[in-house]
């Protein structure tokens, strides 16, 4: 387990045995939020588990699995491949025509939809494996609430930046994972003077560079206008925010306010969603 953590006074690079930051001499209490051991879930088979990161991993699970199952009933897919129907009609980010409403006659809540959706089982593995690791990463240095807001904000920059780039549908978590990402490269920008600060930028930095570059190759069909706009919306958020502060801190609250607000948006995008295909199923 990573035994790095940052100091929410000064923000320089402690220990989690430090009980007093050697650097700023302040007390530091416990990490932002307590954990099990990782270790002791399932035997060590999760080493990084993190609660918000699994409850989101949970979700896209889920809701792959209600695709796959409408794909097949209606014929025209199934678990390796769901079909451009089915992930519209699930809330697929999609701009909307004469036959298909969309973002263009008010159905917003596509923009937080479409980002737990996904296309295929390649698909949603790639993200998923990405997510358990950077996910955890993410929410152990910033911390449950941040993590959240950044994902959310991420997931909706990333889509309505889509809506320009591309008028073609597109989902899946990318955009919320780009969110991530420019929060990693945040926390080294953060950390520029110092030797792991530099390491954090230069090696997140490239993961963004290697990601663009494959959207970029044919065939993929990868939306990196999601991509461009999580990963500006990551950076910014998680550069303002900054690490968590002791927890009974003015700003914290706040945070922990943004991220029920964030949840609450969520929870009504997919009643939204919900209500609108009962409709058009019948």
């Amino acid at each position: 387990m990573d035994q790095r953590r940052m100091c929410p006074n000064c923000r320089a690079f402690i220990t989690t045995n430090d009980k007093v930051c050697p650097y700023c001499n302040e007390r530091v209490g416990p990490r932002a939020v307590e954990r099990r051991d990782p270790g002791a879930i399932l035997g060590g088979f999760i080493p990084h588990a993190r609660f918000v990161t699994m409850i989101i991993l949970t979700i896209n699970v889920g809701l792959y699995l209600a695709t796959v199952v409408f794909s097949q009933r209606s014929g025209h897919g199934g678990l390796m491949s769901i079909d451009l129907e089915t992930l519209y009609m699930f809330g697929g980010k999609y701009i909307g025509d004469a036959f298909h409403p969309g973002l263009r006659q008010g159905q917003l809540w596509r923009l937080v939809t479409a980002g737990f959706l996904h296309g295929g089982l390649m698909h949603i593995a790639m993200n998923s494996w990405v997510l358990f690791d950077l996910g955890a990463q993410v929410e152990d240095v910033y911390g449950a609430s941040r993590l959240m807001v950044i994902y959310f904000l991420g997931t909706v920059s990333g889509f309505l930046v889509s809506t320009f780039w591309t008028p073609v549908l597109s989902v899946g978590a990318s955009a919320g994972i780009m969110g991530l990402l420019g929060a990693m490269i945040a926390l080294g920008v953060h950390n520029r003077h110092t030797a792991a600060g530099a390491a954090l930028r230069g090696m997140y930095v490239r993961w963004a560079v290697y990601i663009f570059i494959f959207g970029l190759l044919p065939g993929f069909n990868v939306d990196n206008g999601a991509h461009l706009g999580g990963l500006a919306a990551g950076f910014g958020v998680a550069y303002l925010a900054g690490t968590p502060r002791i927890a009974t801190a003015r700003s914290e609250r706040l945070w922990r306010g943004a991220a029920a607000a964030c949840v609450a948006i969520t929870a009504s995008c997919f009643l939204m969603m919900y209500l609108w295909f009962s409709k058009s199923v019948q």
